[in-house]
């Protein structure tokens, strides 16, 4: 009696490992995207922050040295702010204390990059007050 040997049966468990490992690639390569991707936002958002913390601080030299207190926009050219815009908003109001008046600054900072609903858009925003009493 002849038995038949049974040829192309590894075949199967081939393929199956071929497609596991290709699964397992894309999952890699896309998990790495995800990574830098997240990494570029962080650094965004820390840029944006600068930005808004800029124009904090030009308004309120503005308000304090320059007795301006009005609204702005802002594009900063320079190192890791170029592309930035920041919108800057100031408010004041004046209390008497004792034989002094004070004036006290409200700065609302708004920067942003990019165009909203873009994925490569980032913004922040910050209040600050500051008063010209000594």
């Amino acid at each position: 009696m002849q038995t038949k040997v049974q040829k192309g049966f590894s075949l199967v468990p081939a393929l199956f490992l071929l497609v596991v490992l290709a699964a397992l690639g894309i999952v890699a390569v896309r998990l790495s995207a995800v990574q830098q991707q997240t990494v570029v936002l962080a650094m965004q958002s820390a840029r944006a922050y600068a930005a808004a913390r800029s124009g904090v601080d030009w308004s309120a030299y503005q308000a304090l040295v320059n007795g301006s207190c009005a609204s702005s926009t802002l594009s900063l050219t320079e190192a890791g702010l170029d592309g930035f815009s920041v919108d800057t908003t100031c408010s004041s109001t004046t209390h008497a204390e004792g034989p002094n008046t004070v004036t006290v600054f409200v700065i609302d900072a708004f920067a942003w990059s990019g165009n909203y609903g873009t994925p490569d858009y980032v913004s922040r925003r910050i209040r600050s007050t500051v008063t010209d009493a000594t």
